[in-house]
Formats: C-alpha cells, sequence, structure tokens
C-alpha cells in the first residue's frame, strides 16, 4: 500500500475539483456554518462558487490553499484552509469548516493534524493561529480539547445575530503539536 501525507484514519484531503462547486454552493446555504466563518454573506451564485474554487484549485501564494476532505466513502465531509502564511516567521492561519451531516465524528480533528503535520514537518513552519467566535462552542471545545493555547480574547469584534461577539485567537506551536499527536 502507498503512503500518503494526505490521507488520514478516516479522510483523505486532496485539492479542490470543479465538482465540489455544489457542496460548496450547499453549505453556503446553511447560516450557521457561514457565522462560524466570519458572517452570513450576501447569496452566491453557483457559477461564483465555481469561479472560487478555480481560484483555490492551484497552490496559492505564499503557502495559502484550501482543501477538500473526503471520508472512506469519498463524500466530501469538509473543507481546511490555510491563509495568512509567513515563511519568514514560520506562523499561518487556517479555517475549517465540516458538513453538518458529519459533526462529531472526529473529522476536524484529523483535518487539523494532516495539514498541521504538512506545514510543520514539509514546510517548516513553527506556529499555527486560529480566531474563533465566542459563540461558536464547538470550535472552542475542539481547540481546547487540541490544547491549542488562548492567547487573546478581542472584546464585540463580530455582529451576528443582532449582537457583538467577541473572538479568541488560539494559537499551536510546532512543539505543542508533537505533544498532542506524537509519532
Amino acid at each position: 500500500m502507498q503512503y500518503s501525507i494526505w490521507q488520514g484514519d478516516s479522510i483523505r484531503l486532496r485539492a479542490l475539483e470543479p465538482q465540489d462547486a455544489d457542496t460548496l454552493y450547499r453549505w453556503g446555504l446553511d447560516d450557521e456554518m457561514s457565522q462560524h466563518f466570519d458572517r452570513i454573506a450576501f447569496p452566491q451564485s453557483r457559477d461564483s462558487v465555481r469561479q472560487l474554487i478555480e481560484k483555490h484549485a492551484a497552490r496559492g501564494e505564499h503557502d495559502n490553499f484550501r482543501w477538500m476532505a473526503e471520508n472512506r466513502e469519498g463524500t466530501p465531509v469538509g473543507s481546511i484552509l490555510t491563509f495568512s502564511c509567513d515563511p519568514r516567521s514560520g506562523t499561518f492561519r487556517y479555517g475549517l469548516a465540516v458538513d453538518r451531516e458529519y459533526w462529531g465524528r472526529g473529522y476536524a480533528r484529523e483535518m487539523i493534524k494532516l495539514v498541521f503535520a504538512y506545514y510543520f514537518f514539509e514546510l517548516n513552519y513553527q506556529k499555527a493561529n486560529a480566531i474563533v467566535y465566542s459563540f461558536n462552542k464547538r470550535s472552542i471545545r475542539l481547540h481546547e480539547k487540541l490544547r491549542f493555547a488562548v492567547e487573546g480574547r478581542q472584546r464585540r469584534m463580530l455582529y451576528a445575530n443582532g449582537q457583538y461577539h467577541d473572538q479568541l485567537l488560539f494559537g499551536m506551536t510546532r512543539e505543542e503539536f508533537e505533544s498532542v499527536f506524537p509519532g
């Protein structure tokens, strides 16, 4: 059997493909998923989603990239992206989404493990950063469970559902990653 850094126990990460437009379009119709990323946006057309895929399909500038996660059956279950990658400082930010139908199955944890292993051990980055909104309890629990350090709280940074919400700043160094995901 051939080994791939992009293959985990229950998911495989791959580049976005044109057929992912319908999946991403459907996810964009889920207000809760949209709010967890940033905010409920104006509706997007399928064509604009296809254009987004074309933009993300090739390796991005400064190691920015977006993957689709598939389960063993080849069904898209989520997506993870890296951005604000700074090779000189060795830091990057990331965000992820899991299709509501697949919440609670460990897919987010596995996406983080695969992407961080690549950035830490292949690209020589030393730290990952994430912003989580205070109403996103699932993401807060995930980051706490994976032992991300809470590095700060910015008050009233997002307006959603008629009120202002804080954003929590999480970080994980390469050494902290190795303690959570040994070997």
